[in-house]
C-alpha cells in the first residue's frame, strides 16, 4: 500500500511540474505602450553585468558593443559619425547635388 502512495505522490509532482511549465510557456498579450516602454528601458542590471563579463572573456565583444551603440545613436557610416551637419549646398561624396 505504501508503494502506491509514494507512486501517487511522484505522479502528482510530475503532473504539477508539467502544468507549471505549460503555464510559463503561454504567451501573454502586451499592449503597444508597454512594449515601447520596455524597449526604451534598455538592458537590466543582469544583462549589463553579463555584457561586462563577456567583454572580459572575449575582446572582440567590446568592439561589437561599440558598433551596436553607434547604430542605436544613428551613426551608420563615417559621414554621419562626425556629428557635424553637412554644409549647405554640398552634395554627397559622389559629387551629386542635394535634393
Amino acid at each position: 500500500m505504501n508503494d502506491w502512495i509514494g507512486l501517487g505522490i511522484i505522479v502528482f509532482l510530475v503532473l504539477c511540474g508539467l502544468f507549471g511549465l505549460s503555464q510559463l510557456s503561454k504567451p501573454y498579450n502586451v499592449t503597444t505602450e508597454e512594449f515601447e516602454k520596455r524597449a526604451q528601458e534598455g538592458p537590466g542590471l543582469l544583462n549589463a553585468s553579463l555584457i561586462g563579463l563577456q567583454k572580459a572573456l572575449d575582446p572582440s565583444k567590446e568592439k561589437s558593443v561599440e558598433v551596436l551603440e553607434d547604430l542605436k545613436q544613428g551613426r551608420y557610416n563615417k559621414k554621419q559619425g562626425s556629428g557635424d551637419p553637412p554644409e549647405a549646398g554640398q552634395g554627397d561624396e559622389k559629387g551629386e547635388p542635394d535634393a
